[in-house]
């Protein structure tokens, strides 16, 4: 996901968390609202919303103790590098004298992310048992390079995990705080429109979790955080916005959208900005196909689309576009959207030839390159020429701006 940095700090509280998959079925998205907590927010469809997580106080407490840390201790940083990333009101707080186990839970990733191969080295110069240091020069060494990767990143080892597998080690804090992987904020795709919801700011989430090799559970920092919040307690969340790969379209441009899965988030504040401009001006026609497992289990914002598919809707076909969405195992073969898109083709390729532009939105891992695929052949196909044509076609439309593509792992 590829962002435009910027300065627009904010502080959010959640007052939504509705789970948006039927429980049971395997996976859990859920639908988060935001309000700003004093000034008023500011963001365009497109935009991206990155948020600080906080970290499990109890995994803090236990890095605090492993550490044989003073939590109580006041401590002066100096920061390095990030002067022109902070924000004016956070440049001049960055110095002042900071409690150590505050420090430590906004800034220090103690209980999600791996270390990196030089903090098994370190940790082996600190090492008083003489097995452990052994084991520490040897995952650190060429030899034990694989050996370190099936132990750390592979199971997704924490600091603090390694740290207590290696209890003879004592770091100092000054080592820490420059070893310890920085606590990262995490982007996910706005899915409100501010002209729908005035102050408030939306996002579709999936909740992370994973089995390790070794059949450990292992969930998702920022997901499971937001997750496990009660909308009645306020929590004071710091967000960052930003602009991503997908701008805002002007209301007359003919859009086709593709985004199965989560990667319908951003095409849901697309429809809303599209449906509160359709009150006053003329807007262009909008094809969005969906994707996902099951009609019963995730069929994500279902109520939504189908409200905006009928009458003179904003992805209605009076309008000139439509909404279709594909169950990948609903039937014994597999549905996708590229399949939807080439029952579709005919439509597809009449928006396409009057300047529609292209958004995709999902996984990174197949799906962008299989939509591709699948406009060249709809291209080839309808367009009536080769190809190597409709390859050019396509590219000439991105050279042009209007093929955009968001994609996350």
């Amino acid at each position: 996901m590829m962002l435009t940095k910027c300065n627009h700090y904010f502080q959010l509280s959640q007052i939504t968390n509705q789970r948006l998959t039927k429980s049971g079925c395997g996976k859990d998205v859920r639908h988060f609202e935001f309000e700003a907590l004093s000034s008023v927010i500011e963001y365009q469809v497109g935009d991206v919303l990155e948020v600080l997580p906080s970290q499990n106080a109890a995994a803090v407490d236990a890095f605090i103790k492993r550490c044989d840390l003073n939590p109580d201790l006041f401590i002066t940083v100096q920061p390095r590098g990030i002067e022109n990333i902070l924000p004016d009101s956070l440049k001049n707080v960055s110095r002042l004298p900071i409690r150590l186990k505050k420090f430590v839970e906004l800034t220090m990733d103690v209980a999600s992310a791996s270390p990196r191969h030089y903090f098994f080295e370190v940790m082996s110069f600190f090492a008083t048992a003489q097995h452990e240091k052994e084991r520490l020069q040897y995952f650190a060494s060429p030899e034990g390079r694989d050996d370190l990767y099936q132990y750390n990143q592979k199971e997704r080892r924490t600091v603090l995990e390694v740290l207590e597998d290696f209890p003879s080690v004592q770091l100092p804090f000054e080592w820490l705080v420059q070893l310890v992987p920085p606590l990262k904020t995490r982007a996910f795709s706005i899915s409100s429109s501010l002209s729908a919801h005035p102050g408030q700011v939306h996002l579709t989430v999936s909740v992370v979790s994973w089995v390790t090799p070794f059949k450990r559970k292992r969930m998702g920092l920022c997901s499971t955080w937001l997750a496990g919040l009660d909308p009645q307690e306020r929590v004071c969340i710091p967000v960052w916005f930003h602009k991503s790969s997908l701008p805002s379209p002007p209301p007359s441009l003919p859009l086709i959208l593709i985004g199965p899965g989560t990667g319908c988030a951003p095409f849901r504040a697309f429809v809303e900005e599209r449906a509160v401009q359709n009150q006053s001006s003329s807007i262009g026609p909008v094809m969005f196909f969906f994707g996902c497992r099951n009609e019963e289990n995730d069929f994500l914002y279902r109520d939504f689309w189908l409200s905006h598919a009928q009458g003179c809707g904003v992805l209605s076909e009076d309008k000139g576009g439509g909404f279709y969405v594909a169950f990948s195992r609903d039937q014994p073969h597999k549905v996708y959207v590229q399949h939807k898109m080439q029952e579709e083709s005919q439509r597809l390729w009449n928006l396409l030839s009057t300047g529609a532009a292209v958004y995709v939105a999902g996984s990174s891992t197949k799906m962008p390159a299989d939509v591709l695929s699948c406009l060249e052949d709809i291209i080839a196909k309808e367009g009536g020429v080769t190809r190597e044509t409709a390859v050019r076609w396509l590219g000439a439309l991105e050279r042009a701006g209007n093929y955009h593509v968001e994609a996350w792992s």
